[in-house]
């Protein structure tokens, strides 16, 4: 894992992780092509987080997935998965068969990741609001364990409407988890709409800071502020850290951004066909 706080990121690392973004923005809608439907908004504003973790930041061993010192990754909001299982198949969790039958029955790739039948996956997610909770636990018990592994929780901005989501920032802040890494996909947008029009939003960094968190704010799409803002964390020694990623929901697919209706959808062959070919130019212009 990467260390060197605020390091440089070389362009060439810039340009690798913009296409595996773009690997994982043409993974996730051809799944959910295959599977008729499925959450297109939060998956595709996402995959520059995903991208940056999986292949610049975290420590792991594909091979050995359980390997008690590896950093810990809580997708919390759970409909993202399908980003989440790409990578994983990248980086070699699993073979590119399992990952062609998503949503097929027996396969263990589905909706929502199972940490019992997907090898990678260190949480079972899918209730809004049990990530960070699960991730103040995990922090925990490496410091019991002696372990020095880092856990990051990915959160959607909607998902903070949840009283448990608060509880955790304040035990976190309590107990000095200067190993927990918050990440909010801060796409302001959930399946209800806008969420300022659901839940005033004034003022969202400095609640974090009020609770005695270490906040950054990126743009969530460009990997290399990603990778910086990534790398130097913990961003104070004794405190959680939280790192905003501002983005837009159904990034990369100019018909599902900043379109609420497309947080969970159904479209036809000729629209997946379509987002294929916008996601095929934006690799074109990355080369």
């Amino acid at each position: 894992m990467s260390s060197q706080a605020d390091s440089d990121v070389d362009p060439q690392v810039v340009r690798g992780l913009a296409l595996k973004a773009n690997d994982l923005r043409r993974e996730l809608v051809t799944m959910f092509g295959m599977a008729g439907g499925g959450h297109y908004g939060g998956s595709l504003s996402a995959a520059e987080i995903i991208a940056v973790l999986y292949f610049d930041v975290l420590r792991l061993r594909p091979q050995e997935p359980d390997w008690p010192a590896r950093d810990r990754f809580i997708l919390s909001k759970g409909h993202a998965a399908p980003a989440l299982y790409a990578a994983l198949c990248d980086r070699g969790f699993f073979p590119r068969q399992v990952l062609n039958h998503f949503e097929e029955p027996g396969n263990p790739l589905t909706m929502h990741p199972n940490m019992r039948k997907v090898p990678g996956v260190d949480a079972s997610t899918g209730s809004m609001g049990h990530g960070l909770p699960i991730g103040v636990g995990m922090c925990l018990g490496a410091r019991l364990d002696g372990l020095d592994f880092r856990t990051y929780v990915l959160m959607g901005d909607g998902e903070t409407q949840e009283g448990s989501v608060w509880e955790a920032v304040m035990c976190a802040a309590h107990y000095r988890l200067d190993n927990l890494v918050a990440i909010v996909d801060r796409n302001c947008l959930s399946c209800d709409g806008v969420i300022a029009d659901l839940q005033r939003q004034e003022g969202f960094a400095a609640r974090w800071e009020a609770f005695g968190w270490t906040v950054r704010e990126v743009d969530g799409h460009s990997v290399g502020d990603l990778a910086r803002a990534l790398r130097s964390a913990p961003y104070q020694p004794g405190r959680p850290s939280v790192l905003i990623a501002h983005t837009v929901k159904g990034k990369g697919i100019s018909f599902m951004e900043n379109a609420p209706g497309y947080h969970r959808a159904n479209i036809s062959p000729e629209q997946t066909q379509r987002a294929l070919a916008e996601v095929a130019a934006q690799r074109k212009a990355l080369r």
